[in-house]
This record gives C-alpha cells, sequence and structure tokens, in this order.
C-alpha cells in the first residue's frame, strides 16, 4: 500500500516532514525510494537521534578520572579500581509498556541488558523506576493502571528473572499526571575487566558484518517512529506491534557473547534495539566514517515474504550485529551455533561512506552514512515558561490539620507503603551477591567478589518536585540519588538518566526539558557525578495532556569494603537518633500538601549542593569509623516518614522529640538531610567528627519500646507494619 502513495504522503505516513523529505533529497541526490524512507524516518526520530534534545545535552558533564566511555556508546562505563569496569545505563520503554505492558516492559529489561552485556561487561544487578495514575478505588483510571502496573511487574520480573540478573532496586511512584502514559524505566549494570571493553564499531576494509542472535520477524515494526508521537484516540489503530521478548534465547546469546569476547575475533559489536538492523549497521559504520554492503536477503527470517523494507526496520529482540576481523568467521559462527543461536556473514565494511543494500543481487537502498547516522536535524523549537507557573508558588496552606490526621493519610499512601508485592516477584538474591536488596530502603549493593568492594545504586526522581521547578527538581534528583547511595557508605561516581517528557512540540514542555537539563548539569558539576549515558523519551502525552517533567537519575557509587555497607532501617535497642541538616518550612510539592490540599504547587525546597556534598563526606566518613549502625535520607513526607519507615523495616519502636519551629515541620521535606542511627558508646567520637565537617546536626531520640513516636504523632509498631507492608497488596489485588 505504501508503495500506492506519492512520495510526500509516503514521507508524511512516516512521520517525515516535508522539510525533511527536501533534505533527503538533497543527500541523495535523487527522490528516495520506499526502503529508504524507512530508513531515515527511523534514524530521524526522535527517538533515535535526540533531534529536540540534543541542543541541551550537550553541555553535561561526562569527563572525570573515573570515566572511561562516556555518552555515545552502548553503554557508559567507569573504572572501580583493581582492574575492574562498571558498565551501566538506563533507558526507557514508555510507549510499548502502555499498549502492552507485560512484553513492553519485558523488552524494556531485554534491551537494556543488551546494552550492558554487548560492551563486553557480564550483567550483575537490575533496577527500574515505573510511574503509574493512583491504582486506589474504582475509577476507569485506577482499575486500568492495576492492569498496567500487574504487566509490568511480571514483564519486568519475567525477563530478569529467566536471564539470573537479580532486580536490587528500585522505585514506584503514582501522579495523576501518568493516566495516559504510564513510565518504564530500566537500568542495568555490569561487571568487565577494564581493559576489555567492545565498542560498536564498524572499520577495516574487507572485515565482515555478521548477524547473530534470534531470526527477524514483522514485530516492533515502526517502533522508534510510534515512540516518537503522541498518543490520540484517532491513532489507536496506528499502534504498530509491540516486540515480543524471549529471555531464553537472550540468555543464551548472553553466554554466546561473552565466550566470543574472551577471543580476539571481532572489531565492534553493536545491539539491534529501536530500528533494529537501520539503526545498528548505521551508528556502526557512522562512528567509524566507514562505508558497508548488506545483503538482506541473507539474514535469517522467521516469517515468508519478508521484504528488505520489514528486515530494515523489524524490532525482533534478542538480535546482535558484529564486525568481525577477516578470517574469523567461521570460529565465530562455530561459538553461535554451539549455543544454538542464528548467525550469518551478511556483508561486509567498505570505504564508500555509503550503505549499499542488497536484496537477491540487486541494489534497494544506497544512503551516505555520515549525513543520516551523524547529521540528524538538530532541531531548535520554541520555548516557552508553562502558564501554570504564574501564581504557583505563592498557594497558602491554611488549613488546621492534625499531625496525626497528617501521619495517618501519608503513611498509607501508596507511595510511602512497602511494594513487596512488587518487589517479590522479582529474584533478587540469584548470583549471591546482593548485600542491600529491594525493601530495604535508600541505595541498593551489590557485592563485587573479585574485589572485596561493593557498587551501590539507587533510582530516584520527585517528579511533583519537578512539575513546580523543573530545574531545581532536577538538580534534587539528583542529589536525592546520589544521597541514597551515600547512605549506604558509598562514594557516587556517576550517573545515567531517562529523561521523561511530554510533547516537544508544545514549547511549554521545550521550556520543561531546557530547564531540568541545566538543573542536571549544574547539579552533576557541583556534586562530581558526571552523566556517561542515557535515554530520552519525549511524546509522553496522550489527548493532548503530558507528563509531569520526570528526569529519572541513576548514580552509581563505591564501597571500599563490601562488609561495611551501611543499612538504612533501625539497628539496635537503645541507640540514639540525631536529625543531619537543618529543617525549614518548606513544603512546595511535598506528600504534604498533595494529602492535605489535594493540590502540587509551593515553592520548590532550597538547593544547597555544598550542604549536600557535606551530608554525603559526613555520613561516609562515620561509616568508615565504624561510627554508625545506620543511615537515611529524609525525604518524601519529612522526617516523620521517614523516621517510621526505619523503625517498621527495622521492627523496632522509636521516641523522637525533635525542637523544630512548627509542628507540622515533621512533614518538610527540605533537602540534604538525614537520620542517623549511633549506639552509644560512639555518640561522643560521632559528634566530634561531625563537629569538625561543620554539619549541622541535632539528637533527636532513642530506639525503644513498640511503639513510633514522633513528637506527638504516636503509632504502635504493629499497627504501622500492618499498614506498611499489607495496604499495597490489598489494593493492587482489589479486583483479581
Amino acid at each position: 500500500m505504501q508503495n500506492d502513495m506519492n512520495l510526500e504522503e509516503m514521507a508524511l505516513a512516516h512521520s517525515l516532514s516535508l522539510t525533511e523529505l527536501d533534505d533527503i533529497k538533497k543527500i541523495l541526490n535523487r527522490d528516495p525510494n520506499h526502503v529508504e524512507i524507512g530508513i531515515f524516518s527511523a534514524m530521524w526520530s526522535e527517538h533515535c537521534s535526540y533531534k529536540s534534545s540534543k541542543k541541551y545535552l550537550n553541555g553535561f558533564p561526562t569527563k572525570a578520572p573515573w570515566v572511561i566511555q562516556g555518552p555515545g556508546e552502548n553503554a557508559g562505563v567507569i573504572d572501580i579500581g583493581d582492574g575492574y569496569a562498571a558498565v551501566f545505563k538506563m533507558e526507557s520503554h514508555n510507549h510499548p509498556s502502555f499498549i502492552e505492558p507485560y512484553q513492553g516492559a519485558a523488552t524494556g529489561v531485554g534491551g537494556i541488558l543488551r546494552d550492558v552485556f554487548t560492551m563486553g561487561a557480564r550483567p550483575i544487578a537490575n533496577m527500574n523506576s515505573i510511574r503509574f495514575a493512583g491504582i486506589e478505588g474504582d475509577s476507569e483510571t485506577a482499575q486500568k493502571h492495576r492492569f498496567l502496573l500487574r504487566g509490568v511487574v511480571s514483564g519486568i520480573g519475567g525477563y530478569g528473572n529467566c536471564m539470573g540478573v537479580p532486580t536490587i532496586g528500585g522505585e514506584t511512584t503514582f501522579e495523576e499526571c501518568y493516566a495516559g502514559n504510564n513510565l518504564v524505566n530500566a537500568f542495568t549494570i555490569g561487571l568487565a575487566k577494564k581493559d576489555e571493553i567492545f565498542l560498536g564499531l564498524a572499520e577495516g576494509l574487507g572485515n565482515p558484518v555478521m548477524y547473530v542472535g534470534s531470526k527477524t520477524g514483522r514485530d516492533g515494526l515502526g517502533g522508534a517512529v510510534m515512540s516518537s508521537a503522541a498518543f490520540t484516540e484517532d491513532n489507536e489503530s496506528k499502534r504498530p506491534t509491540v516486540q515480543v521478548g524471549d529471555p531464553f534465547t537472550e540468555k543464551l546469546l548472553l553466554e554466546a557473547c561473552l565466550e566470543l569476547f574472551k577471543e580476539d575475533y571481532i572489531i565492534g559489536i553493536q545491539d539491534m534495539g529501536a530500528a533494529g538492523l537501520t539503526s545498528s549497521s548505521f551508528e556502526m559504520a557512522g562512528r567509524s566514517g566507514s562505508g558497508m554492503i548488506m545483503h538482506l536477503d541473507k539474514v535469517p527470517s522467521r516469517e515468508e515474504g519478508m521484504t528488505p523494507y520489514d528486515f530494515m526496520l523489524s524490532e525482533s529482540q534478542e538480535r546482535m550485529l558484529i564486525c568481525a576481523k577477516k578470517g574469523c568467521e567461521q570460529q565465530i559462527i562455530d561459538i553461535f551455533e554451539k549455543w544454538e543461536l542464528d548467525v550469518a556473514v551478511i556483508g561486509e565494511v567498505t570505504g564508500t561512506g555509503n550503505m549499499e543494500l542488497f536484496w537477491n543481487g540487486e541494489k534497494c537502498a544506497d544512503i551516505p552514512i555520515q549525513p543520516l547516522s551523524e547529521q540528524a536535524p538538530i532541531l531548535d523549537r520554541p520555548t516557552a515558561k508553562p502558564a501554570y507557573l504564574n501564581g504557583l508558588e505563592d498557594f497558602v496552606m491554611d488549613k488546621k490539620i492534625s499531625s496525626q490526621d497528617a501521619f495517618d493519610s501519608m503513611f498509607s499512601d501508596m507511595e510511602v507503603v512497602d511494594k513487596s508485592w512488587v518487589y517479590n516477584q522479582y529474584d533478587s538474591m540469584v548470583q549471591t551477591n546482593t548485600i542491600k536488596g529491594p525493601g530495604t530502603l535508600d541505595g541498593s549493593s551489590i557485592r563485587i567478589k573479585e574485589t572485596g568492594k561493593a557498587l551501590t545504586m539507587s533510582a530516584d526522581c520527585n517528579t511533583r518536585l519537578c512539575y513546580i521547578n523543573p530545574e531545581l527538581g532536577a538538580s534534587a534528583a539528583v542529589m536525592e540519588s546520589g544521597r541514597n547511595v551515600a547512605m549506604s557508605g558509598a562514594v557516587p561516581k556517576a550517573i545515567t538518566d531517562c529523561l521523561n517528557f511530554g510533547n516537544p512540540e508544545n514549547p511549554e514542555v521545550m521550556w520543561q526539558f531546557a530547564a531540568s537539563c541545566e538543573g542536571i548539569k549544574k547539579a552533576c558539576k557541583e556534586l562530581v557525578t558526571p552523566v556517561i549515558g542515557g535515554n530520552v523519551s519525549l511524546y509522553n502525552e496522550t489527548n493532548g495532556v503530558g507528563v509531569f517533567p520526570t528526569p529519572s537519575i541513576a548514580t552509581v557509587g563505591i564501597n571500599e569494603d563490601a562488609n561495611k555497607v551501611l543499612p538504612s532501617c533501625i539497628q539496635k535497642d537503645g541507640s540514639t537518633l540525631y536529625l543531619l541538616g537543618d529543617t525549614k518550612a518548606e513544603f512546595g510539592g511535598s506528600l504534604y500538601m498533595k494529602k492535605m490540599y489535594d493540590n502540587v504547587a509551593g515553592a520548590h525546597p532550597e538547593v544547597d549542593f555544598k550542604k549536600e556534598l557535606k551530608l554525603w563526606e559526613t555520613v561516609i566518613d562515620a561509616n568508615k569509623a565504624g561510627l554508625l549502625n545506620a543511615a537515611k535520607d529524609v525525604n518524601v513526607g519529612g522526617l516523620a516518614i521517614s523516621a517510621a519507615k526505619m523503625a517498621v523495616v527495622g521492627n523496632k519502636g522509636v521516641d523522637i522529640v525533635a525542637p523544630l519551629n512548627d509542628v507540622k515541620d515533621i512533614f518538610s521535606e527540605t533537602l540534604s538531610r538525614a537520620i542517623v542511627e549511633v549506639s552509644y558508646e560512639n555518640e561522643e567520637a560521632f559528634e566530634i567528627l561531625v563537629s569538625s565537617k561543620d554539619q549541622y546536626c541535632m539528637k533527636i531520640g532513642h530506639v525503644r519500646g513498640d511503639i513510633i513516636s514522633i513528637n506527638g504523632v504516636t503509632k504502635s509498631l504493629e499497627d504501622a507494619k500492618d499498614i506498611y507492608y499489607n495496604k499495597f497488596q490489598s489494593v493492587i489485588e482489589q479486583d483479581l
């Protein structure tokens, strides 16, 4: 049908503008054919080209002495000492997960795993950040999002568990802005020797290009383009098939690739992710300035009647493209056949600078690679400060609300209660290296057996803060993610991000995006946590309603001693509790305002990078000195909710009397604060250390009894545990 259209109709049907069609004609010096239109549409889609966002990403700090590979490859790499490197990245699979939650989430996990092991690393841990509309009640939206959440969790667990990679942390949050677009962001970290990192390169005249993995079908056709447009009721029928994942094949592919990496057989390797064979081939050749010939009739297929267009744009899963060293073809074939995977030589590297595609001996496409892969359009979209921000900071909280009522309402909120129903479906202990897994609060930690160290990681974003002030909210996301890592005693070293926003054709959304990028730049520079990779997901909008700005941040840090990973829940009766950092009456974007006033408004809490670094340093050094039993950051719900969570997870009562200026300040969400637990015999040494850091600190209470008591708010430990551990399951299973 597409071939019956005229050229302009064909371009528009592929989401290409007529201006872009003119650019394509200039690049080719002729009219494009159907295959070439499809290739340009995929590579110049928002999802693959970052054409709306690239302008703002260029200024991210990406370098540090410990950064081995920054943005631009399948994943980023940092040096973790002793000859080893951590390879990690976070990516979105939002649109597919809204259409088909199980496969959308599963293939998101599969894709990020491939991004990591393509670099030569064995995946050692997964995390995820998933966001939905409210799931309580009988409304159509609540029922829909219970269905979506159950499907997404099942997909994440189904794929990760089969791969034998532990899911050790993440976050699950709820805001009504996600009613039309739930978000699914997946993170994987892997371990490699730092001198054995593989890149996505295709170079060396005559070197063979090889296809490995699963056969190609028609699943996922147009997926990259679909993820580069907003959903409407009218385009429901245009949603393409979501890719179908096979974790058992991926496990074979992982082991085959790791076996391959032990030999000196290849130049480069690239995952076939979004836009499949198109993106992998053009990116590999584009990075190297090479040309490439591919014979598409040699690509292993699992469907009858497939065309060159289908082969280039399919997003079938569990596939890789390899640039091999000439003469090593048979050795590579032997490895992949041993693992019962398809493998074929489908082309070779040339010096023409063009991608030449053949079908049964006839050329079906001929495209200059550099203009397509390296010179995609960079748009300078208009920006405008969102109208909703006018007067937002002036919101007045004028109700008389008892602290007990506020606590009871907030502590039972879906955002606060334990999500064991979610994480119990994930295998968190496989590989037997998990030290601090899901449900233990703050950062998650995994042991590196080879070195005796540990890696700690956390994925975070308070989207309400990003809504009321995108720049400061993005900075706060970087701060919180790093703070959670520091609370485990680890030194934060680098971040990967997943920038989820609405429709970039809306100037207000582009303003939010630009401001958020500025916030990330400032925070990463001041906190010395460079950005080593990430992902942009735009067009998270349905029927004109976009999501709140959601720049999810995953930070990775290093614990020098795996035996000194710091817990984040109460440990010992009789211990003393301290609050680090000063508390102000800061309620903008807070859970208190959302629950008590049904609003997201107010002024953003103060952002002070020096205070944040001082807090990190204090906790890390106190932990090294053996002075702390536990540490937890104060975040959503303030001191009261944070302390209550520490008590419940630690199964011990707390008696807290914090001298604050106002009774409701126990719910303030002032940044750069933490609660630490110190044994009686270490109090003096701890206070001396804190004083030497010039860190604001107050003694606020003790661990004792079976009551949670915080400035007059009380809850029996048993009642609190019942709410905390059972509420979520009762809600998510109410219509099963």
